[in-house]
């Protein structure tokens, strides 16, 4: 297969599974792969209320050992949370430099977090979750551009955006 032979040729989505139509940018054999995401880490003000605010939300499960904070190891250790559906791994982190204020995407580095979700259904059981959590979230939001989609964003207690996506 060529190089570029065809790019993302767009979406074909009639309020079913997405089937896209895509070839290959590169070839098979330029770059290494990436077969999905293994964990996100966030550094947070007050690591024990976060971990109990992930784990409620994700029930996920605490790996029972603290981390060092890699580079950082004098001054800070992260806490493992393991969603155990999908084995994603939560890394929650603190540090002796950490001065307390609430995230701000405005600012260089993360913007927000998005997790997929398999479908508006599972996004509607989303909502019903956060609502029962008492998690303030934007509501079910939609739109067509580039593809058809679903998300709901809401906010862990550091102020890091989280989103929940479906592509529809």
């Amino acid at each position: 297969m060529a190089a570029a032979e065809s790019l993302l040729m767009g979406p074909s989505c009639t309020r079913g599974p997405l089937k896209w139509r895509m070839t290959k940018i590169m070839t098979e054999d330029t770059a290494p792969a990436i077969t999905g995401i293994h964990h996100f880490s966030v550094t947070v003000c007050d690591i024990e209320a976060s971990v109990a605010w992930y784990q409620r939300l994700f029930r996920a499960e605490r790996v029972p050992m603290k981390f060092p904070h890699y580079d950082r190891e004098d001054t800070g250790y992260g806490v493992l949370l393991v969603e155990p559906r999908s084995g994603l791994a939560i890394g929650l982190h603190t540090n002796t430099g950490n001065d307390g204020r609430q995230f701000d995407e405005a600012c260089t580095g993360l913007d927000h977090v998005g997790f997929n979700v398999s479908s508006r259904k599972e996004l509607d059981a989303w909502t019903a979750w956060l609502d029962e959590l008492g998690i303030a979230h934007s509501g079910i939001r939609t739109g067509d551009e580039p593809f058809p989609y679903a998300t709901v964003v809401f906010r862990d207690p550091d102020n890091i955006q989280l989103e929940l996506f479906a592509v529809c």
